[in-house]
């Protein structure tokens, strides 16, 4: 499979895993997440992905979590745990260029927490596949620490 989408995962641990997520002031709830572009790698995307929508220009690529056939517009998504190397507040708003300017409201999202109809079916499919990838991910890192 080869992906045309790469989503960035940025986690943050308090009394739960919360994942970054953000409310698109007309498409709802969405995680940050873009096209691959021509000579581009899905890491670069990810990266870039999170300064364009998020504004976070401090961040690198810790693991891949997988690819994912997303039923949607034949849409193949690369997740990438990334790690932010600046301080990112509870909420924040970020003005981005994409689709003549919009206003992002970034917040934190308990993984745990069942989605509803605020965010897109595909975004409900991603975070399915997130919380599978991150229980693969932690567990496997668990077992190799033995």
């Amino acid at each position: 499979m080869t992906p045309t989408k790469s989503c960035s995962v940025v986690l943050r641990n308090g009394e739960e895993m919360e994942v970054l997520a953000f409310l698109h002031p007309i498409a709802g709830l969405q995680l940050v997440k873009g096209t691959i572009e021509p000579g581009e790698n899905p890491g670069e995307t990810a990266v870039r992905e999170l300064a364009e929508e998020a504004g976070i220009l401090a961040a690198e690529i810790k693991s891949d979590l997988g690819l994912w056939e997303s039923g949607y517009q034949d849409q193949i998504w690369s997740f990438h745990l990334s790690k932010v190397e600046q301080e990112i507040p509870d909420e924040w708003v970020h003005h981005t260029a994409d689709d003549d300017g919009h206003d992002f409201k970034f917040f934190w999202y308990r993984l745990a927490k069942p989605t509803n109809s605020e965010w897109h079916e595909v975004f409900q499919g991603a975070l399915a596949f997130i919380r599978t990838a991150l229980t693969n991910h932690f567990s496997g890192s668990a077992k190799a620490g033995r």
